[in-house]
């Protein structure tokens, strides 16, 4: 195992079949075989060819496409074809900057193959014997990576939260972090990968945040979704990251990020062009 298997398996994807999926004429994702000829019982919201799914035209706002597409979605949950729901609602754009295109459920996202953001959080403390991180382990009751390590914060970012409020509302219900203890928190760039997903496709855009905490600080989980944290020192969580998947997928990838911007892995290491690389795939 190496540190760039974790970005190998963060990116293993066949479009072979899959058509664009297009809003007004543009590319927002990618529709897989499987999930096209499903689709194609609700003609009056797509428009289906060999060559692409395309909303109707008729459906021309963004509140008409969130509407119509919702109530596909709906369907698809009701007949099982669609198993998880989230209740959270997506954007759909070419970027993070515009205007969605429409809203989605979380849930579906994978079906259309569409960009999805998220927020991750590095907590970290300066020691007399250097840097270490706080560590998260997942509950084993998460429908997505129980059990395995995470980081101290990590989200989705819903379509109707600002960054920044998703980042004190993260912080507060995952690590007890205040407010004001969150927004110290410094956004260090994004990372990006593409993988196949059960329902469909993953294309995720992850920005990063790094946040230094006083040695006196313990986080303390309030909504259930982990089950601890560790405090690990830096070589301790390169030798998870690296010779073992005790990490959930993507957070793996933030951790080699992290290894990266301070320094612990070097310019002179056998993979850091390809991992430097190969941690922005979009």
């Amino acid at each position: 195992m190496s540190y760039l298997d974790r970005i190998e398996t963060c990116n293993r994807h066949d479009l072979t079949g899959a058509r664009p999926f297009l809003v007004a004429g543009r590319q927002l994702g990618w529709v897989k075989p499987d999930i096209a000829k499903e689709l194609t019982r609700f003609d009056q919201v797509f428009d289906i060819t060999e060559n692409a799914v395309a909303l109707a035209d008729r459906l021309d706002t963004s509140n008409k496409r969130t509407e119509a597409v919702a109530g596909v979605i709906k369907t698809l949950h009701y007949d099982g074809f669609l198993d998880r729901w989230v209740g959270e609602p997506y954007r759909v754009s070419g970027s993070f900057a515009e205007e969605p295109a429409f809203v989605i459920e979380r849930a579906a996202v994978p079906l259309f193959g569409i960009i999805a953001y998220g927020i991750h959080v590095n907590g970290f403390v300066r020691t007399k014997d250097g840097i270490k991180m706080w560590i998260g382990r997942r509950a084993d009751d998460r429908i997505v990576s129980p059990g395995k390590f995470d980081q101290l914060v990590a989200g989705g970012q819903p379509a109707d939260l600002t960054l920044e409020e998703n980042l004190i509302k993260e912080c507060a219900e995952e690590a007890g972090l205040t407010a004001e203890m969150a927004l110290t928190a410094q956004p260090i760039g994004a990372i990006s990968y593409c993988l196949d997903h059960p329902h469909g496709l993953r294309r995720d855009v992850l920005f990063n945040y790094d946040l230094e905490l006083p040695e006196s600080f313990t986080p303390v989980c309030a909504d259930g979704e982990m089950a601890g944290f560790v405090l690990l020192t830096l070589d301790e969580v390169a030798a998870i990251a690296r010779e073992t998947d005790d990490f959930k997928f993507n957070c793996s990838l933030v951790v080699i990020d992290f290894l990266i911007r301070h320094g612990y892995l070097k310019p002179d290491h056998l993979d850091y062009l390809a991992l430097v690389n190969g941690l922005h795939r979009l």
